[in-house]
């Protein structure tokens, strides 16, 4: 059975970090591409950063240059450092990794910037 499972989220003020970090079982991020998306309320979930299987890196356009999103495969973790935060990223974030046609998620950590 598959479980991930994030952490690292909390209140922040502007211009402050956190760091994020999502646990699997029963699935080896190594071997596959792992994302990070977030939901924001009253919007729908929206993809922020995604490391491949290759450790290539590609991020959403409104967190470019600010986070940064990186594995440790001994652990079986994926980290999102997230700098330089914004009152627009505060969200619920969710992991995600896919394995043939399955898709996991975890259950999300909250996110809140706000002075």
């Amino acid at each position: 059975q598959v479980h991930l499972v994030e952490s690292g989220g909390g209140l922040v003020q502007p211009g402050g970090s956190l760091r994020l970090s999502c646990a699997a079982s029963g699935i080896r991020f190594g071997f596959n591409a792992v994302g990070w998306y977030r939901q924001a309320p009253g919007r729908q979930r929206e993809w922020v950063a995604t490391i491949s299987r290759y450790d290539i890196t590609n991020y959403a356009d409104s967190v470019k240059g600010r986070f940064t999103i990186s594995r440790d495969n001994a652990k079986n973790m994926v980290y999102l450092q997230m700098n330089s935060l914004k009152p627009e990223d505060t969200a619920v974030y969710y992991c995600n990794s896919n394995q043939g046609v399955d898709s996991y998620w975890g259950q999300g950590t909250q996110v809140a910037v706000s002075s």
